[in-house]
């Protein structure tokens, strides 16, 4: 496939061990990536210095927390974490895949 298409369907994976995670599209300006759950797997709660970030709920259900609010939030739902506001899930409910923008994106991996 080339480099600005991508098949969402045929980039999910999902590990058992721990969330998994896929950059789709990583430019300077811009991280689009997927995050995919099993039920009961997590993200810690976190912050961006100076990059806001949006989760699309693709498929699943999840509890998710932004700031001092805690939802359950299901496919369809766009949720969105400021710059410096701590975010993550709580628990996935069911398996679930979320497509991820950041911006600007993180540093390189290590």
């Amino acid at each position: 496939m080339s480099e600005f298409f991508r098949s969402v369907a045929a980039e999910v994976v999902f590990d058992p061990a721990r969330a998994a995670k896929v950059d789709l599209f990583r430019g300077r300006a811009l991280l689009v990536g997927l995050n995919c759950f099993e039920r009961g797997q997590s993200q810690k709660i976190h912050s961006h210095a100076g990059a806001d970030k949006f989760y699309l709920l693709i498929e699943g259900k999840a509890r998710m927390t932004v700031g001092d609010e805690t939802r359950d939030v299901e496919a369809g739902t766009v949720v969105w974490a400021p710059a410096h506001v701590p975010h993550g899930i709580v628990e996935a409910l069911e398996r679930t895949v979320m497509l991820v923008s950041i911006a600007p994106p993180p540093g390189p991996k290590t």
